[in-house]
């Protein structure tokens, strides 16, 4: 059985809707599933700005936020973040900017990666912030696995080969496609991580 972590940022809740399916996916697949926000490090008068943005920061149900020792006990790894001119937002980045210890270490090394995204536009740059996010599987020495087309045949019209993502116009949230195509990465993800940990304990 593996071992999965979701890490993401989520503003206004999309984000937190694919991890949640993503891990839900993962469950699915058999995984130990942790999902963990990171910290929000905005000022209060820039989420006080947005009415959606404050609402999420004041009532998110999540109390538990990401730490290192997720990542270490984690077999897979998720991450996701809205996109921000192409690359995931700064409170993501700030987390994953802590994790140069474990990295010396190699204790992130051959650990399966994945990423996933919204935006508000669609080309406001989903496939650049999964790929932005994948680069720091990249550093650390992990192992990408893409969501692809083959894991299921919805993929080749509603999926993303990059990972799950999600155009929220209007502010809408993630529909059955978007969340339909995280489950799938989670369990793709599960599967992976599963198989790999099975082969190194072999």
């Amino acid at each position: 059985m593996a071992n999965i972590v979701v890490v993401f940022y989520s503003a206004t809740g999309n984000v937190a809707a694919l991890a949640e399916a993503l891990a839900e996916g993962a469950r699915g697949a058999g995984a130990e599933v942790r999902v963990r926000p990171v910290a929000e490090r905005a000022p209060r008068e820039a989420i006080e700005g947005n009415r959606r943005w404050k609402e999420w920061v004041d009532n998110n149900p999540y109390d538990t936020v990401a730490s290192l020792d997720d990542l270490e006990w984690a077999d897979g790894i998720a991450l996701g973040s809205p996109t921000r001119f192409g690359a995931a937002a700064e409170q993501l980045k700030a987390f994953l900017d802590t994790t140069g210890g474990l990295w010396a270490q190699g204790k992130l090394a051959s650990k399966v990666g994945t990423s996933f995204t919204s935006a508000s536009t669609g080309h406001g740059g989903l496939e650049a912030t999964i790929v932005a996010m994948n680069m720091v599987f990249y550093h650390w020495g992990s192992l990408i696995m893409p969501l692809g087309y083959a894991a299921d045949p919805s993929l080749m019209e509603t999926g993303n080969p990059y990972g799950a993502s999600w155009v929220s116009r209007k502010s809408a949230a993630p529909d059955d496609s978007a969340t339909g195509a995280a489950r799938v990465q989670g369990a793709r993800l599960a599967g992976i991580a599963g198989a790999l940990g099975a082969l190194s304990r072999s």
